[in-house]
């Protein structure tokens, strides 16, 4: 091939690549180079104020008080009147003892004391009567004195009497058994047709469940920090009950424990709540927030706002001309969802809070809506 065939090659070539790259549109103009497109994300804005540090604890419900209620006489167990796994009102019957031979000894007691009562009455007669004959000097003074001396026994057998008959009511009164506050009764321990001893046979268990105590545990370390915070002001504790939907439960810290358990390195706090719709159970497990310190004018982001690289800690803020910026941080402690930002963020700048895998620095970025 001449060297002119060859020229002419090369130049049709050429034509046709400047046609497609210059003339694609059949206009002839040229395309404009397409921005990337901008990245849909959440933001939350960085806050200064003050934070409650606290300490996340596993804790244990325990009924304020807690009863095994006994029969303080013996006999045939004749009713139970009581709900298991519900309330009673304190001064409600919850079992009977057979009353009859009961009855039968409070009857005897007061028909001695009728008894005594009537030779009390004979004695004061005679003792009237012999006191005047002493006088006149009919009767010696030894008979006079047997006559007093009658009516001193009269007068401490009707007394004695009447004591026993104020113990044959108490043994019937305590025949019934009732609730000595309210509480939660328990499953029967015993069944109608049982005979029951004094003192000796278990009937049902009682808890009061209003207020109830969350006990829990936390290291000796924070101690201090929870004794200091505790000097102000009631220290408010927070519950959260596995599988409720519903807001934390508040308590007021009531009670620290004398000693610290060498074994553990932990010591035990109770914490009292009112409990009045009945959400914490004895014997529960519970998720305990106990505050500790207070940091003042602190800025913090949300905990899902930061991101880890081999240099460290970093938050994606948001800029006014829609692009983003990746700034490393240098975070403080973490409470309730939140965390403290040392360094690297002010307050008011808005940080990415999801959608951070699909930017790099200066990526453009749009706020979802909705």
């Amino acid at each position: 091939m001449s060297w002119k065939k060859i020229v002419l090659a090369l130049a049709a070539l050429l034509a046709v690549a400047v046609a497609v790259h210059f003339g694609r549109g059949g206009g002839g103009g040229t395309d404009p180079v397409r921005a990337p497109a901008a990245v849909p994300v959440e933001v939350a804005t960085a806050t200064q104020g003050d934070i409650e540090l606290s300490l996340k604890l596993v804790g244990r419900v325990e009924p304020w008080s807690t009863v095994t209620l006994r029969a303080r006489v013996s006999g045939q167990l004749q009713s139970l009147s009581f709900t298991p796994g519900a309330l009673v009102r304190k001064g409600s019957v919850l079992a009977q003892i057979d009353p009859a031979l009961l009855k039968a000894q409070l009857d005897q007691a007061r028909g001695n004391v009728s008894r005594d009562q009537a030779l009390l009455q004979k004695a004061e007669a005679d003792q009237r009567r012999y006191a005047d004959m002493l006088g006149k000097g009919f009767v010696s003074r030894a008979d006079y004195d047997l006559y007093q001396a009658n009516l001193a026994v009269a007068r401490a057998n009707l007394q004695s009497d009447r004591a026993a008959q104020e113990l044959a009511q108490t043994q019937l009164d305590y025949a019934r058994i009732v609730a000595p506050f309210d509480g939660i009764a328990g499953a029967p321990l015993v069944y109608p047709g049982a005979q029951i001893s004094a003192d000796g046979t278990d009937i049902v268990r009682l808890n009061q469940v209003e207020p109830v105590r969350v006990a829990f545990n936390i290291p000796q370390d924070s101690l201090p920090a929870v004794r200091a915070a505790r000097q102000n002001a009631a220290l408010e504790v927070q519950v959260a009950i596995s599988g409720d939907q519903a807001a934390p439960l508040t308590g007021a810290l009531d009670f620290i424990d004398n000693a610290v358990d060498a074994s553990t390195g932990t010591i035990v706090l109770k914490a009292r709540f009112d409990n009045a719709e009945h959400r914490l159970t004895p014997g529960q497990f519970v998720q305990v927030m106990l505050p500790t310190t207070r940091l003042t004018n602190v800025v913090s982001v949300p905990v899902h706002a930061l991101q880890s690289s081999t240099n460290g800690s970093f938050v994606f803020v948001l800029g006014a001309d829609g692009k983003v910026q990746q700034r490393a941080v240098t975070t403080g402690p973490t409470s309730a969802g939140r965390t403290v930002i040392d360094k690297g963020l002010k307050a008011g700048e808005k940080v990415v809070t999801e959608g951070q895998m699909l930017l790099v620095d200066g990526s453009a970025a749009t706020v979802k809506q909705g």
